[in-house]
């Protein structure tokens, strides 16, 4: 998806710049999540917004939200410098937060790290912190104002991602 671009007007030829956002946590779906879109969405000029989002409920030390966002970002700015990289913390309840924030900044693509479910873990324990991550993407997938990527790393031994969008389920991304 490395030609992934917004063309602006053919006759000026100003081509577009894209503000990428990705949903950051300190899981590794994110990280894989946010290391697939600087790499095959993100071009030269554009912006990638680090978003953290923090329970309304949860009084955790807001200095550990922003280390690791800073962290990730300083990743970013290490692995392509042209890119802009934009982190933000913000307390909220996660999926009104994203859908907010895709619209002020005008998000043009917006990249969710999607993880595996485990059916067995399922079945043991009814509902698993998985299957909510899973309904949080597929509701972002459906309802945000641009185009939502849900992104899986294969498992340890396949290359590759398992991309899904409002158009493509579960598709292999070989990359």
């Amino acid at each position: 998806m490395e030609g992934f671009n917004m063309l602006g007007n053919e006759e000026s030829g100003v081509m577009g710049r894209k503000r990428v956002m990705v949903v950051v946590d300190d899981t590794s779906h994110s990280k894989h999540a946010m290391m697939w879109a600087l790499t095959h969405v993100t071009n030269k000029g554009d912006s990638l917004t680090l978003l953290h989002i923090v329970p309304p409920h949860k009084g955790s030390e807001p200095s550990c939200s922003t280390n690791l966002v800073n962290y990730l970002a300083s990743l970013c700015k290490d692995c392509k410098p042209g890119v802009e990289v934009e982190a933000l913390v913000i307390q909220g309840p996660k999926l009104a937060t994203v859908m907010s924030q895709v619209k002020k900044l005008e998000v043009s693509v917006l990249v969710l790290g999607q993880k595996k479910s485990s059916s067995l873990l399922s079945c043991i324990c009814g509902s698993s912190g998985s299957s909510c991550t899973e309904e949080f993407v597929k509701h972002c997938i459906n309802k945000a104002e641009c185009l939502t990527i849900g992104v899986r790393k294969r498992s340890q031994g396949t290359n590759g991602y398992l991309i899904s969008t409002r158009w493509q389920k579960n598709f292999w991304l070989l990359a």
